[in-house]
């Protein structure tokens, strides 16, 4: 996990991160690997809580997204390195993106040089989020400490975050350099230099021995410009202190136990929290084959009696949820 405490004017306190402006780092990194690929655990239903302190000066979004996670990882077939990358990605995307104006959404691209190539992920104000990397058996070797090298597998490149809404002419484009390529160190980056949000970033992929989730979530603190002095170090505190996110889920937390410990000597509204439950996708059938099919009807009449003429059949597969589908000439053509 990464935790990052961001607060205008201020210092980086880690060295590995000295010379960004902004930023105020409290770090622990934790994930537990081991060399086979992902499969299926049972976990709790998956949620998203988003609740406001009881001052009215600081937001907090905490995410438990272990079945999203190993799904992901599923479709994937995705190495454990991998699946720890993919997992921050989308949790952070989600964390991100989560309950804000319907019909807005989240894109988040790691552009990096590592082993894991180019990783994109999209996600809605209502919870569903995807995600595809270029190689999903990206699984470079431990850490001298033991753990999950993400930032070797993610590398050095470009970070690229896009808003976009349908209301809206031009879509909300910021891009920054891969400081880490531990993915939520960046984020936090992102959020500080170009959006200039003053906010705290956690996200934690635990892998098991058997290299199923063992848990995944992550939380979004954010502090509104008119919070006192007071309530910064209270969360300063606080995060310097609290475990890492996968372990409080292991340990049976939920969100709103997460929240609590978060503001605790803040305290929590007593109005009602907004609460979601995200998913990977969407991959529904019907749904899949209906873009796909509008995807195939933009290459025209003509190239697409060219590639069955040549290839005997259209086969289309979805690089965010794995599946692949068959489609007949007339499917296609229908659709032109």
């Amino acid at each position: 996990m990464a935790t990052q405490l961001l607060r205008p004017c201020l210092r980086v306190s880690i060295s590995r991160l000295q010379g960004l402006p902004n930023v105020r780092l409290q770090a622990q990194i934790y994930s537990r690997a081991r060399r086979r690929s992902c499969t299926t655990r049972c976990a709790a239903a998956d949620e998203v809580l988003r609740s406001l302190s009881k001052n009215g000066e600081v937001a907090v979004l905490v995410a438990d997204g272990t079945q999203l996670v190993q799904e992901a990882c599923r479709r994937h077939k995705s190495a454990p390195t991998a699946s720890a990358a993919m997992g921050r990605a989308l949790l952070g995307t989600l964390l991100m993106g989560s309950f804000k104006e319907e019909g807005e959404r989240t894109q988040v691209t790691f552009k990096g040089n590592g082993i894991l190539g180019a990783m994109q992920v999209i996600a809605d104000t209502n919870g569903n989020v995807k995600g595809t990397m270029a190689n999903p058996a990206a699984d470079p070797p431990l850490r001298p400490d033991g753990k999950l090298n993400v930032g070797e597998a993610v590398g050095r490149g470009v970070l690229a975050v896009v808003r976009s809404h349908p209301q809206n002419e031009h879509p909300y484009q910021g891009m920054i350099p891969i400081a880490t390529g531990e993915v939520a160190e960046d984020l936090a980056r992102y959020l500080a230099d170009s959006e200039q949000t003053n906010s705290a970033l956690a996200l934690g992929v635990s892998v098991n021995r058997d290299s199923s989730i063992r848990a995944a979530g992550g939380f979004l603190i954010q502090v509104l410009p008119f919070a006192s002095e007071e309530t910064l170090q209270q969360l300063e505190s606080n995060l310097s202190s609290v475990p890492s996110v996968t372990e409080l889920l292991h340990q049976g937390l939920a969100p709103r136990d997460i929240t609590d410990r978060l503001l605790e000597g803040i305290g929590l509204s007593e109005g009602p929290a907004s609460s979601l439950h995200p998913r990977y996708g969407p991959c529904e059938i019907a749904d899949l084959q209906e873009r796909m099919k509008r995807a195939l009807a933009l290459l025209g009449e003509e190239e697409v009696k060219n590639i069955m003429r040549d290839e005997g059949k259209i086969e289309v597969t979805c690089e965010f949820c794995q599946e692949t589908y068959q489609f007949e000439q007339d499917e296609v053509l229908a659709a032109v």
